[in-house]
C-alpha cells in the first residue's frame, strides 16, 4: 500500500517536471523567434527610445511645453530651440517629449483597459456558454455595428473633453473585438481533453476558466493589446487635431498637430507639425512591427 503511494507520488512529480520542461522550451523556442525578428527587434528599440525620452523628458529639455513666450513666436529650429517654437512661442521639441506621455497613456492605458473588460467577458462567456454568453455577445455587436471613430466622436461630444472621458470613451468602444477574439479562441480551448478532465474532477468554473485555459490563450490577446494601443494612439492624434480630443492646453501629439490646420503653418513652419508626424509614424510603426513579431512567435501553426 505505501509503495504504490510513492508510485503515485513520484509518477505525479515527474508529469510536473515534463510539463515545466515542455512550458520552458516552448518559452525559450518563442523567445529565439522573436529576438530573430528583425523588424520585431527594430520596433522593439524604437519603442523603448521614444518611450524613455517622455519619461525623462525634464531632463532632456529646459523648456515647459505650456509656457508662452511671444517674443519667440514661430522661431526655426535653432540652437537655442532644437526643433522651432509654435505660434505663441511654445518651444516643440519640449512638447513633444511631455506630449509623447499623455499620447502613449492614452493608447496603451486604453488598450490595457479595453483588454481587460474583453478578456474576463470573454473567457467566462465563451468556456460557459448559455444566456450569458448570448447577451454579452449581443451587447458586443452593438458597440461593434457603429464605425468606432463615429461612436467616439458623439461620445466626447456628450460626455465633454478631458483626457479621463477620453480614457472611459476609448475603452467602453474597444472591448468588443477583444472579447470576441477571446470568447472564439475559449470555445475552442473548452473542447479539449484536460478541460473534460477537470471538469470531471468537480473543479469551480473560474479555476477552471481562469487558471488552467487562459494562459493557453495570451498570445493572441497579447498581440491584440499592441495593435490596440497603435489604433488608440491615432485616434487620440485624430480627435486632437479636429479639437476634439485632449483639451487643448494639455501637450500630446494630436493637439501639436493640430497647428498644421492653418494652411499657412502648413506651407511656411514645417517644423510644427513635421517632427511630430514622424514621430507618431514611427512608434505606431514600432509598436506593430513589435504586435507582428509577439504574433509569429506565439502562434504554434509558425513554430520552427
Amino acid at each position: 500500500m505505501r509503495s504504490k503511494r510513492l508510485d503515485r507520488k513520484f509518477d505525479r512529480i515527474r508529469e510536473r517536471e515534463e510539463q515545466g520542461l515542455n512550458g520552458k522550451k516552448s518559452m525559450n523556442r518563442s523567445l529565439r523567434k522573436l529576438l530573430k525578428n528583425k523588424l520585431a527587434i527594430a520596433g522593439i528599440g524604437v519603442f523603448s527610445l521614444i518611450l524613455l525620452a517622455s519619461v525623462l523628458a525634464p531632463l532632456l529639455t529646459k523648456y515647459d511645453p505650456l509656457q508662452v513666450n511671444m517674443s519667440a513666436v514661430l522661431q526655426a529650429p535653432s540652437k537655442e530651440h532644437i526643433l522651432g517654437t509654435d505660434k505663441i512661442g511654445r518651444d516643440i521639441f519640449s512638447r513633444l517629449l511631455y506630449g509623447g506621455r499623455i499620447s502613449i497613456l492614452v493608447g496603451l492605458g486604453s488598450a490595457l483597459g479595453a483588454a481587460t473588460i474583453g478578456v474576463l467577458l470573454g473567457a467566462y462567456a465563451g468556456y460557459k456558454g448559455g444566456k450569458i454568453d448570448k447577451i454579452i455577445l449581443r451587447i458586443s455587436e452593438i458597440f461593434m455595428s457603429f464605425p468606432q471613430i463615429v461612436l467616439v466622436l458623439l461620445l466626447v461630444t456628450i460626455l465633454g473633453q478631458s483626457l479621463r472621458n477620453l480614457l472611459i470613451i476609448f475603452i467602453a468602444t474597444g472591448w468588443g473585438s477583444v472579447y470576441r477574439m477571446t470568447r472564439a479562441k475559449m470555445l475552442s480551448i473548452r473542447e479539449e481533453e484536460y478541460v473534460q478532465a477537470l471538469r470531471a474532477f468537480g473543479l469551480n468554473d473560474f479555476i477552471v476558466c481562469y487558471k488552467h485555459m487562459l494562459p493557453n490563450a495570451i498570445g493572441p490577446i497579447l498581440v491584440n493589446i499592441t495593435l490596440s494601443t497603435a489604433m488608440f494612439i491615432l485616434e487620440e492624434a485624430s480627435l486632437s487635431f479636429l479639437g476634439l480630443g485632449v483639451p487643448l492646453e494639455i501637450a500630446t501629439w494630436g493637439n501639436i498637430l493640430n497647428a498644421a490646420q492653418d494652411q499657412a503653418v502648413l506651407l511656411n513652419n514645417w517644423w510644427i507639425w513635421l517632427p511630430v508626424g514622424i514621430v507618431i509614424s514611427l512608434f505606431v510603426m514600432a509598436v506593430n512591427f513589435v504586435g507582428d513579431g509577439l504574433r509569429d512567435s506565439t502562434d504554434p501553426t509558425q513554430q520552427g
